[in-house]
């Protein structure tokens, strides 16, 4: 083994550490544009403010996370000693933190909120064109089996009315005997 070997290992660590930063943050980045694109869309000025806001904060916090990798890069340059896990460290608690800036605005509730219910309005859409797809082919629809329980608890309920009577009957032809 010569000793460049080493110093390539280490070369390829370096480049897979700093292609796995690169991916997360265009992944950020992209996240970030696509809400920013939503925001823009918005013509409701509390929307647009609160969701511009978050955007800024998650700004702040992922400059904050590049000006801790270039220190710390820097550091490491200079000789001091470092653990790969602390790079991956710096931008897994950015992710969070930028994350969390843009979950806690009201845009970002309302946007949530659009979005589910948009998400149960297909569901609706989708359960009714099964019910539909079912009764034409002529099998029992969630409509149908709720009928066909209604009715059971209804007759059950007049059997035992009719039960209740016929023990009232009973009881009065003995005590006519």
């Amino acid at each position: 083994m010569s000793q460049s070997d080493p110093m390539d290992f280490v070369e390829q660590v370096n480049e897979r550490m700093m292609e796995g930063v690169e991916q997360n943050v265009q992944a950020q980045v992209q996240f970030i544009e696509a809400w920013r694109d939503a925001i823009e869309q918005s013509t409701d000025d509390e929307f647009l403010e609160s969701g511009a806001t978050g955007i800024a904060r998650a700004y702040e916090v992922w400059l904050d996370a590049s000006l801790r990798m270039a220190q710390r890069a820097t550091q490491v340059a200079e000789g001091e000693s470092f653990e790969p896990a602390e790079f991956r460290d710096i931008w897994l608690r950015a992710t969070n933190d930028s994350l969390q800036e843009i979950m806690q605005t009201t845009a970002f509730a309302r946007a949530t909120g659009e979005g589910v219910g948009s998400m149960l309005d297909i569901q609706r859409q989708t359960d009714e064109a099964m019910q539909d797809m079912l009764e034409a082919m002529g099998m029992a629809t969630v409509g149908h089996v709720e009928e066909v329980g209604e009715r059971l608890v209804e007759l059950e309920r007049r059997q035992h009315g009719v039960e209740r009577r016929l023990d009232e009957i009973l009881a009065q032809l003995e005590s006519d005997e």
